[in-house]
């Protein structure tokens, strides 16, 4: 039988569906069967388990849905740890993003090993679907069969390359041949992860910027999108750089053109969408892309952390909640921690209008769990009930951070992250086991990333317009003696 049953488990998330919220439980044995939860019911310590099934003691564990991060770079973001967390550019408001992928080209056995990490990380941090959004290898389906998470492959594809002629001047080389063959490769991997024996692959519809591909290709991809069933995503009001240019393309901002181009949907995911047009960092002479946003029954991407380093950030959780955006949860960069990220989203929300009311611990939950499932098409993730997917994380009581459980789900946001997670499963399948991803190795995987990020540095000259080397674009935090 292929089931497992989690005993008495101390404290437990669960969905209310009569409310449209999670709520706590207390005692209750969970039932995984068929990738499915097949039962939850208050704890009888006189009833036996069913025939076969393993069983697990859950009375120290909190046990809360798998995490839903939809919005990721895995592959690259290793290959920037002690690079990109001080860099920016302050003629291009902070931001280090062009500068950045144009001068560092991380190597495919970089990427592998860089994937790995990412994904172990991901996992240990309770991730159990994710939006991968990164250039396609080899070996890219691979790692993901072998981690075990969900997974909507996200191959970008764009008509237009950046160049820097000057750290205040940016211009777009657009080459529609180049959109179009992309546009026809990224089909054929998505059709191929539909096609995965794992049955946990899927594609979604992302061009990659919304300042990088032309118009008639965004209407072909959310029309892709619409007749495949898949999700579309975009990169969208994520600089200052960006907005200018659209304004000065189109003479609006980047979400009213979306709306206008038909781009904003109910399967529609913008990624970041942080400068929208009332941002102060605009300053655009209209208020309405928050509510084109709602209006549409598009989602929102919200990764804090790279936006936060350069100084910006959304302004606020709060705010586009509470005009009807439908909120979900990413992680962008490394470290790919999503629960970090919850935290984070709480205190840039609450410092942004010095209101504590503008964010707390259930709203970022629901937004890094039934926020992100809705958003991805699937109702069945994201909550703990009878007849939802069995993807579920167990976190344990007694890591001195979680210590004492009045509050876990605060203790765990708040305090423990990462570190109190013990056991991840996807569909019933144990992915994380004692904190250690069951399906990866990554024992030769830093070493590579190592050294592919010591290539990547050096050969940076190569591609850097100023034909910098890696060291005096982002110097050590420290002078070396």
């Amino acid at each position: 039988m292929d089931a497992t049953l989690i005993r008495n488990a101390d404290w437990v998330v669960r969905w209310d569906e009569a409310a449209g919220r999670h709520a706590y439980a207390r005692g209750l044995d969970i039932l995984m069967q068929g990738g499915r939860i097949a039962a939850m019911a208050p704890h009888d310590p006189a009833a036996p388990p069913p025939a076969g099934a393993r069983v697990l003691d859950g009375s120290r564990f909190l046990a809360i849905p798998g995490l839903i991060d939809v919005h990721s770079h895995p592959t690259t973001e290793p290959g920037y740890r002690g690079v990109r967390e001080d860099h920016g550019v302050p003629e291009q408001q902070m931001t280090g993003l062009y500068e950045r992928l144009l001068a560092f080209k991380l190597d495919e056995p970089g990427r592998e090993a860089g994937m790995r990490l990412s994904y172990a990380e991901l996992l240990s941090a309770g991730v159990t679907s994710l939006v991968d959004l990164s250039a396609p290898f080899d070996g890219w389906f691979g790692v993901m069969r072998q981690a075990g998470l969900r997974v909507w492959v996200g191959p970008a594809f764009a008509s237009a390359r950046w160049r820097l002629e000057a750290p205040q001047r940016m211009r777009w080389e657009f080459d529609p041949a180049m959109g179009r063959a992309g546009f026809a490769r990224a089909q054929a991997v998505m059709d191929a992860a539909d096609r995965d024996p794992s049955g946990r692959l899927s594609g979604i519809v992302f061009p990659a910027q919304i300042d990088t591909v032309e118009e008639d290709l965004l209407r072909e991809a959310v029309a892709l999108a619409a007749a495949t069933g898949r999700p579309f995503t975009t990169h969208i009001a994520q600089s200052v750089v960006e907005v200018r240019e659209i304004v000065d393309r189109h003479g609006t901002s980047p979400i009213q053109w979306a709306a206008s181009l038909g781009l904003l949907t109910p399967r529609s995911i913008l990624g970041h969408a942080i400068f929208v047009d009332e941002h102060p960092s605009i300053g655009w002479h209209t208020a309405r892309d928050i509510g084109l946003i709602a209006e549409h029954g598009a989602a929102v991407a919200h990764c804090p952390s790279p936006f936060a380093r350069y100084g910006e950030h959304l302004k606020h959780f709060g705010r586009y909640r509470g005009r009807g955006v439908r909120m979900a949860m990413g992680t962008d960069c490394a470290p790919h921690n999503l629960i970090e990220e919850m935290r984070l989203a709480i205190i840039l929300a609450r410092n942004a209008c010095r209101d504590i009311a503008a964010a707390d611990s259930a709203a970022v939950f629901h937004a890094a769990t039934v926020g992100g499932a809705d958003a991805l098409g699937r109702p069945d993730l994201g909550r703990l009930a009878p007849g939802m997917a069995a993807d579920l994380v167990l976190v344990s009581l007694d890591h001195p951070l979680m210590t004492p459980a009045r509050d876990p789900l605060r203790s765990l946001i708040f305090h423990a992250a990462d570190r109190a997670v013990r056991h991840v499963f996807v569909a019933g399948e144990q992915v994380l086991r004692d904190g250690v991803a069951v399906g990866l190795d990554l024992v030769e995987a830093a070493g590579i990333v190592a050294e592919a990020q010591a290539r990547m540095l050096r050969d940076a000259a190569r591609h850097d317009y100023r034909g910098r080397d890696g060291d005096a674009i982002a110097p050590l935090s420290l002078p070396l003696h």
